[in-house]
């Protein structure tokens, strides 16, 4: 009788630590999710898809991103924030892919180019030298060569920090587009603890991922 009532006791111990730990699990993804999602709504992506893996497709798909990251730089108005940009993004997307196609025929390629501003893309986390930014949805101006079938190019068209002419730091343009202190700390890695989190915020998009695909 005794044993029986010491593993009855043991196992409500597992099933308190696993419910413990699952409303941890639960708590932790929210904050997560909270991070990614407030910086997110500050950030317009930028996707470009090549042709093909063929190391020439590879090198024009780079070429485009130039050509039309210079593009945009002269369609979007000087000091325009989030919604501005994503409204002269929207009518300029004919424009874009027009610019995009140009280099195409430029280097003696007949692929087309396509461009569209997109909701919910998924990035998985990646570092551009001054800053970082986690995986999970963002909006992007995304833009297709040919089949579109090689490997990606991301990077960000708003705040612009990837363009060439901007010659403030990382920091300071993500201040100029509204990012908080604790923002701004995280995607420079000035935040110690950046790596943990920005890696701790793609498990946690992969297992939501997962969880939906059951």
């Amino acid at each position: 009788m005794k044993c029986t009532s010491d593993q009855s006791k043991r196992l409500r111990r597992w099933e308190l630590a696993l419910l413990l730990g699952v409303a941890f699990a639960a708590l932790l993804g929210a904050w997560l999710d909270g991070q990614q999602s407030a910086l997110a709504d500050k950030v317009i992506r930028l996707h470009v898809i090549a042709n093909s893996d063929a190391p020439e497709d590879q090198a024009l798909k780079l070429e485009v991103r130039d050509r039309v990251l210079e593009r945009a730089e002269e369609l979007i108005p000087a000091g325009a924030g989030l919604e501005e940009v994503r409204c002269a993004l929207e009518e300029s997307l004919p424009a874009l892919a027009q610019a995009g196609a140009e280099l195409v025929g430029e280097r003696g390629y007949g692929y087309p180019v396509s461009a569209s501003l997109e909701d919910e893309v998924w990035f998985p986390t990646k570092e551009y030298g001054e800053f970082s930014l986690p995986a999970g949805q963002y909006t992007a101006l995304r833009l297709v060569i040919g089949e579109g079938e090689g490997r990606n190019w991301w990077c960000v068209v708003f705040p612009p920090l990837c363009l060439g002419s901007v010659s403030e730091t990382a920091e300071e343009t993500a201040a100029e587009a509204g990012f908080s202190e604790e923002e701004i700390a995280l995607i420079s890695g000035e935040d110690e603890g950046y790596v943990v989190k920005f890696k701790a915020i793609e498990l946690w998009e992969q297992f939501q991922a997962w969880m939906e695909g059951q």
